[in-house]
């Protein structure tokens, strides 16, 4: 029999054991959510825009959004090659001041400096900060059919005391998760505003007047809804917009997914194709959590540390390729009238354009055929077929349209590689022709500066746009004398340098020049096959480069248009 008193020490020595083992695993489980916490993540906070969902103003006469796939892949064309009808009221949508504030000019009551503050103009800093997400979930259906529960200063002081005083720099964020149940295909998508105007619904929660004015008293700049509109129904919009935009606020409208935000200390960032003279703007809301990058760019943003990289789309500018041949251009750029707004003095419009135009995203379905389709090429186009697959291996498939881009591969650290010296290299007799950005190339910058890592952002800077982006009818430099031989083409990477570029674990490649093919047709198609084929998307028609400084921060977002094979957008970088 064991000695009663040898065993009590037994026990405790194990139940200590027992207890430390447990501690540990506690620990590690401990560890384990923290790490998880704290690696950077983007959230996608945009809608969808298709047809079948509500993401057009319902009212006659706004325009029902339109997508075209102009061109496919086949015998008369390499490229998937689309054309977008958008009017700036579409899916998730920033307004800025002029949709309010009348322009000085006409001396109204509500005319001022800020009725000149279109997309085209609004400072890059102010698009993005750190977001607090004010929950007004209580609101949501809380009204008579046909009326908005209102948002009052109360809720923002309830958000104040239970967090902090709000301030410059911070993005208020109105939480109800009326688009999150609301934002369905038709017909149940009539829910989401045709309902709410027909007053056959509660409208959707929104702030007061009274709320804008106290939040101008915080000095915030930027705000966003997860409702239709920052407009209450069924007239307190105008009032509402007015009160807020007066102040120089710009906001989201129709945001989502803000219940994956944690109620402060993301990053929040809207960006929208820059049109010329836009009252507002069809955009991508995005946001970023974990780690220390949301404080870095909020601290960036919070103290104007941004630079805008993306050109003013304008009827006026050679913003859509005119194509090498004769029939072969693309959907010029047309602004559409539709409305017109007599106290403003201005029309409301919407824009029919390649999907292409401007600052724009290239994915890897735009130069690849979807899964189980085999085209039929051009005779010389499957000859350059077979000369990149015996070099490359397979052209391979991708149905990876625009809306299946994640965030962060169009986001992230930037690192510029100079290629100017490259202007004035080749031969004139060999016109068209545009210099070859080359591996051996990228390998001499990473010499002379440092390796390039994965996730980076790899930025050619040619100065193509800098020099050459002019209206009508000095517009030629930019496409059309280089696309026919009467100058030289702007420096573009080969398939060897994209490739390589894939070897480092790089997703994505941008250029300040047109595309990233260059003039040549042949060199163009191969380096969007290698693009294509590895996973790899670009981002064209950018500018002003040389004023990005060094350790800058890319960030890019292209409409969520579904099936879309381009993405216009903007671009911009925070330091």
């Amino acid at each position: 029999m064991m000695n009663p008193a040898l065993t009590i020490p037994r026990v405790s020595a194990m139940l200590c054991l027992l207890l430390t083992m447990i501690t540990a695993s506690e620990c590690a489980l401990a560890q384990e959510a923290k790490t998880a916490s704290e690696k950077t993540r983007f959230i996608d906070n945009s809608l969808l825009i298709a047809p079948e969902y509500p993401c057009t103003w319902p009212t006659y006469p706004f325009p029902r959004f339109q997508l075209s796939h102009q061109r496919t892949i086949g015998p008369d064309c390499a490229y998937n090659i689309d054309t977008i009808f958008i009017d700036g009221n579409t899916g998730t949508q920033l307004d800025v001041p002029p949709h309010s504030v009348t322009r000085p000019d006409l001396n109204r009551p509500k005319s001022g400096p800020l009725g000149l503050a279109y997309t085209d103009k609004i400072e890059p800093w102010q698009f993005g900060g750190e977001a607090c997400v004010v929950d007004v979930r209580d609101l949501l259906d809380q009204a008579p059919k046909g009326v908005s529960p209102l948002v009052t200063p109360e809720h923002i002081k309830r958000f104040e005391a239970s967090h902090r005083p709000l301030r410059f720099g911070d993005v208020v964020l109105f939480r109800s998760d009326y688009s999150d149940k609301y934002y369905r295909p038709f017909p149940e998508g009539s829910r989401f505003i045709a309902d709410v105007v027909d007053r056959k619904a509660p409208g959707y929660p929104d702030p007061d007047p009274d709320c804008m004015e106290f939040l101008a008293t915080r000095g915030v700049m930027t705000l966003g809804t997860d409702s239709a509109s920052m407009g209450p129904m069924p007239n307190l919009a105008e009032p509402t917009h007015y009160a807020g935009l007066r102040h120089g606020m710009i906001w989201t409208e129709g945001a989502t997914n803000l219940g994956a935000l944690p109620d402060t200390g993301a990053f929040y960032c809207m960006l929208g194709p820059k049109h010329q003279g836009g009252p507002y703007s069809e955009g991508r809301a995005f946001s970023i959590v974990g780690g220390d990058l949301p404080k870095r760019l909020i601290d960036a943003a919070k103290n104007k540390r941004a630079i805008d990289l993306s050109p003013t789309l304008a009827p006026n500018l050679p913003v859509t390729s005119p194509g090498i041949t004769t029939g072969q251009h693309r959907q010029v750029y047309l602004k559409v009238d539709f409305l017109y707004a007599e106290y403003l003095d201005l029309w409301h419009h919407g824009h029919l354009m390649d999907a292409m135009a401007g600052t724009h995203l290239v994915p890897p379905s735009f130069a690849l055929p979807p899964e189980g389709k085999n085209p039929e090429y051009a005779p010389e186009v499957r000859g350059w077929l077979k000369d990149f697959e015996q070099k490359y291996g397979p052209r391979g498939f991708s149905s990876l349209t625009t809306e299946k881009i994640p965030l962060d591969w169009t986001c992230g650290p930037v690192r510029v590689i100079d290629v100017r010296s490259l202007v004035g290299t080749t031969d004139a007799k060999t016109w068209p022709a545009s210099p070859p950005i080359t591996s051996t190339l990228i390998k001499d910058f990473e010499r002379k500066s440092s390796p390039l890592k994965a996730g980076d952002i790899v930025l050619f800077h040619t100065g193509h746009l800098d020099r050459h982006l002019k209206p009508l009818p000095n517009d030629s430099g930019v496409w059309i004398d280089p696309l026919s031989g009467k100058s030289e083409g702007w420096p573009a990477p080969n398939a060897d340098a994209i490739i390589y570029l894939k070897s480092l674990g790089i997703r994505c490649v941008a250029t300040d020049a047109p595309d990233l093919g260059g003039v040549d047709p042949r060199q163009a198609l191969m380096t969007y096959w290698a693009l294509g084929s590895r996973e790899m998307v670009g981002v064209e028609f950018l500018h002003n480069v040389s004023q990005v400084p060094v350790g800058s921060y890319f960030l890019f977002a292209p409409l969520k248009i579904r099936d879309c094979h381009g993405g216009a957008g903007r671009a911009i970088v925070l330091n």
